[in-house]
Protein backbone atom coordinates (compact mmCIF):
# COMPACT_ATOMS: atom_id res chain seq x y z
CA UNK A 1 0.00 0.00 0.00
CA UNK A 2 1.13 3.54 -0.55
CA UNK A 3 0.76 6.27 1.75
CA UNK A 4 -1.96 8.04 -0.34
CA UNK A 5 -4.16 4.73 0.07
CA UNK A 6 -3.76 4.89 3.48
CA UNK A 7 -4.51 8.24 4.29
CA UNK A 8 -7.13 9.19 1.74
CA UNK A 9 -8.11 13.02 2.09
CA UNK A 10 -11.38 13.68 0.14
CA UNK A 11 -10.88 16.22 -2.41
CA UNK A 12 -15.04 16.76 -2.25
CA UNK A 13 -15.07 19.40 0.36
CA UNK A 14 -18.67 17.28 1.27
CA UNK A 15 -16.82 14.07 1.18
CA UNK A 16 -16.81 12.58 4.63
CA UNK A 17 -13.09 11.63 6.19
CA UNK A 18 -15.69 8.89 8.56
CA UNK A 19 -17.54 5.49 7.27
CA UNK A 20 -21.14 6.07 8.73
CA UNK A 21 -22.41 4.78 11.46
CA UNK A 22 -19.29 5.06 13.46
CA UNK A 23 -18.11 5.90 17.10
CA UNK A 24 -17.63 9.70 17.37
CA UNK A 25 -17.00 11.96 20.71
CA UNK A 26 -18.41 15.41 20.94
CA UNK A 27 -16.95 17.79 23.98
CA UNK A 28 -18.24 20.48 24.75
CA UNK A 29 -16.79 23.22 27.88
CA UNK A 30 -18.85 25.84 29.61
CA UNK A 31 -18.78 27.46 33.03
CA UNK A 32 -20.01 25.37 36.06
CA UNK A 33 -22.62 27.23 37.11
CA UNK A 34 -26.52 26.41 36.53
CA UNK A 35 -26.66 23.14 34.75
CA UNK A 36 -23.99 22.80 31.75
CA UNK A 37 -24.10 18.89 31.65
CA UNK A 38 -28.03 18.78 31.49
CA UNK A 39 -27.50 21.24 28.68
CA UNK A 40 -24.91 19.53 26.56
CA UNK A 41 -26.88 16.10 27.29
CA UNK A 42 -30.29 17.41 26.05
CA UNK A 43 -28.82 19.55 22.88
CA UNK A 44 -26.80 16.00 22.06
CA UNK A 45 -30.09 14.07 22.72
CA UNK A 46 -31.88 15.75 20.23
CA UNK A 47 -29.81 14.69 17.16
CA UNK A 48 -28.67 11.34 19.22
CA UNK A 49 -31.93 9.99 20.05
CA UNK A 50 -30.51 6.71 21.82
CA UNK A 51 -27.88 8.86 24.02
CA UNK A 52 -27.46 6.24 27.07
CA UNK A 53 -26.87 8.17 30.09
CA UNK A 54 -23.51 5.96 30.80
CA UNK A 55 -22.22 7.90 27.22
CA UNK A 56 -21.88 11.14 29.21
CA UNK A 57 -18.71 11.78 30.98
CA UNK A 58 -17.81 14.84 33.07
CA UNK A 59 -14.72 16.75 34.25
CA UNK A 60 -14.54 19.99 36.03
CA UNK A 61 -11.74 22.22 35.82
CA UNK A 62 -8.83 22.20 38.26
CA UNK A 63 -10.11 25.61 40.16
CA UNK A 64 -13.87 24.27 39.29
CA UNK A 65 -15.00 27.10 37.63
CA UNK A 66 -15.62 25.10 34.11
CA UNK A 67 -16.99 21.72 32.86
CA UNK A 68 -16.28 19.48 30.15
CA UNK A 69 -18.80 17.45 28.84
CA UNK A 70 -18.13 14.77 26.81
CA UNK A 71 -20.59 12.23 25.07
CA UNK A 72 -19.96 9.20 22.91
CA UNK A 73 -22.43 7.83 20.39
CA UNK A 74 -23.20 6.18 17.21
CA UNK A 75 -22.66 9.24 14.20
CA UNK A 76 -25.01 7.88 11.29
CA UNK A 77 -24.33 10.47 9.45
CA UNK A 78 -22.03 14.21 8.84
CA UNK A 79 -25.45 15.67 8.36
CA UNK A 80 -25.91 14.82 12.00
CA UNK A 81 -22.57 15.39 13.67
CA UNK A 82 -22.75 19.34 12.13
CA UNK A 83 -26.14 19.94 13.11
CA UNK A 84 -24.71 18.63 17.17
CA UNK A 85 -21.74 21.01 16.24
CA UNK A 86 -23.94 24.02 14.70
CA UNK A 87 -26.52 23.61 18.20
CA UNK A 88 -23.66 23.58 20.93
CA UNK A 89 -21.55 26.45 18.99
CA UNK A 90 -24.82 28.09 18.39
CA UNK A 91 -25.72 28.12 22.61
CA UNK A 92 -24.51 31.36 24.29
CA UNK A 93 -23.90 28.72 27.12
CA UNK A 94 -21.09 26.35 25.21
CA UNK A 95 -18.06 28.24 25.22
CA UNK A 96 -16.13 25.66 23.09
CA UNK A 97 -17.09 22.47 20.63
CA UNK A 98 -14.75 20.11 19.95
Amino acid sequence: MTTTQLHHIPEDPNESLFVFPCSFVVKAMGRSDGDFVALVTNIVGQHVPDLASDAVKTRPSKAGNFTAVTATFTATSREQLDAIYHALSAHPDVLMAL
